[in-house]
């Protein structure tokens, strides 16, 4: 297994950044990674707090996976998230660092929240130019999804050569909207296969796990960002699954949730999440 030190990470995805790593489709990789707010919060910390806010949600890498070239789909396959023993959740008046021990975190003495580990920032480097890690796009990014979690498949553009993979922004625990700003941000440790996947047109991104397909997608207009959902997953049942356009509409109102990941970003993200029992394939 390859391993990458937190100590490579970027704060913008570009097909101009250097590979921190080169690996051979279907390699394990474990990222090490910090925290979003780069460290700068430690333990006890709670109050106010002095932030750079130009270190914010570093993600560890990129990754070249050798082979990956334009109109490819990288599948990233997440077999394991661990976290730090301490994590920081924050809104715009102040934080609190939170301790993470037996399964949980700590958020006061009367509270303790079970953990829903899940990653905050993946992405590959976009078509054009650079995205700041904390804007969700097409190529990925801040998408704050919780369904991207230990068991669940990732799909994404290769939109340069080799893809140019990047993980951070770890969460303890996070519920869907992210509406203070911040889940229990977390250093950590995630450990995914990559692999290639040639010849398939899928609306991208998207999510698979052990019970349901999920499309992603994200606009600064939330509204937006949903019926661009919609309407990738409806892509996805005609497309892929054989479905008639009616069909396809008509099964996603009947079967299919409609969620929010975050509303906190430059960009919102919603997702759709249709239940593989219903797939003809």
């Amino acid at each position: 297994m390859h391993k990458l030190s937190k100590d490579t990470f970027i704060y913008a995805m570009s097909a101009r950044n250097e590979p921190a790593l080169r690996v051979e489709p279907g390699a394990r990789i474990q990222f090490e990674t910090w925290d979003a707010l780069h460290g700068q919060v430690k333990a006890g910390g709670d109050g106010d707090n002095e932030l750079d806010w130009n270190r914010v949600n570093p993600a560890t890498g990129p990754v070249y996976i050798n082979g990956a070239q334009p109109g490819d789909i990288l599948s990233v396959k997440i077999e394991r998230i661990d976290v730090a023993q301490t994590g920081v959740v924050m809104c715009t008046t102040g934080l609190k660092t939170v301790a993470i021990e037996n399964g949980a975190a700590h958020f006061s003495e009367s509270v303790q929240l079970p953990l829903n580990k899940m990653i905050g920032v993946i992405g590959v480097a976009p078509k054009d130019g650079e995205i700041s890690n904390g804007v969700p796009d097409l190529h990925g990014g801040n998408m704050d999804c919780k369904e991207i979690r230990e068991g669940a498949m990732v799909l994404l553009p290769v939109n340069a050569p080799g893809a140019l993979l990047a993980i951070g922004d770890l969460h303890a625990v996070m519920a869907d909207g992210e509406v203070c700003m911040t889940g229990v941000e977390v250093a950590g440790n995630v450990t995914v296969t990559v692999d290639i996947i040639r010849g398939k047109d899928l609306p991208l991104p998207m999510v698979i796990n052990d019970t349901h397909v999920i499309t992603v997608a994200s606009d600064a207009d939330l509204d937006i960002a949903v019926d661009m959902a919609v309407a990738n997953m409806q892509s996805y049942l005609t497309k892929t699954e054989g479905f008639t356009v009616e069909d396809a509409i008509m099964l996603t109102s009947l079967v299919a949730d409609v969620r929010i990941c975050q509303i906190v970003d430059p960009k919102k993200t919603a997702r759709v999440e249709f239940p593989k029992k219903y797939l003809q394939k």
